[in-house]
């Protein structure tokens, strides 16, 4: 029987949501938990060539997700998926504020926007697909590839946003935010390396 025909013994893992329950952990228990829960759904989602987690956000809650991966830096596994999922959640969200700030950017950043891959129509449903794309690639393609495109992304939103800043304090929210899209962007691309070293 050829291999992709073969049933896929189902994977037996605690609920994610309890998981991320009420429960306090210390910190490194909390690495502890999120560096092995990322590691589960990264593994069982390539492992099984399947879109299933995809829509792993959907299914279990964007909130459960966070309890578990938000605290990690993107450089790690489970700050990589935390990026991976959030960016999917805030172009389904708020596409028409994510494409003006695609737009702003990307004359001033090329290269990243090539990487990154968005089609030329650069509007709400190519930012949205985009996203799709890229969790798409990080169970169904190679992994670090995902995480480039991601990775430059943000970058081009990082430079839309002071591309666009104005003045006062809502500018320098702005510039803040850029600051923080670039230090994902940065953490991405580190994972991206790590994972070609040592993928799982």
């Amino acid at each position: 029987m050829p291999e992709a025909d073969r049933p896929h013994r189902p994977i037996r893992r605690p609920h994610m949501a309890a998981l991320a329950g009420s429960v306090e952990f210390e910190p490194f228990a909390r690495a502890e938990l999120a560096a092995a829960t990322a590691a589960a759904v990264i593994t069982h989602g390539r492992s099984a060539g399947s879109e299933s987690l995809v829509d792993l956000a959907d299914r279990v809650g964007l909130d459960t997700l966070a309890e578990l991966w938000r605290h990690e830096q993107p450089s790690s596994l489970p700050g990589a998926l935390w990026a991976l999922y959030l960016l999917r959640r805030w172009c389904q969200s708020n596409g028409a504020e994510v494409t003006r700030l695609w737009r702003a950017g990307r004359p001033y950043a090329p290269a990243d926007e090539v990487v990154a891959g968005v089609s030329e129509a650069a509007d709400p449903a190519a930012i949205e697909a985009l996203a799709d794309a890229v969790l798409h690639g990080a169970y169904l393609g190679d992994f670090d590839v995902a995480l480039e495109r991601a990775a430059a992304f943000f970058r081009v939103i990082a430079t839309g946003r002071r591309e666009s800043a104005g003045p006062g304090e809502e500018g320098e929210r702005e510039r803040h935010l850029a600051d923080r899209n670039d230090e994902v962007a940065d953490g991405l691309t580190l994972a991206a390396l790590n994972w070609r070293k040592s993928p799982l």
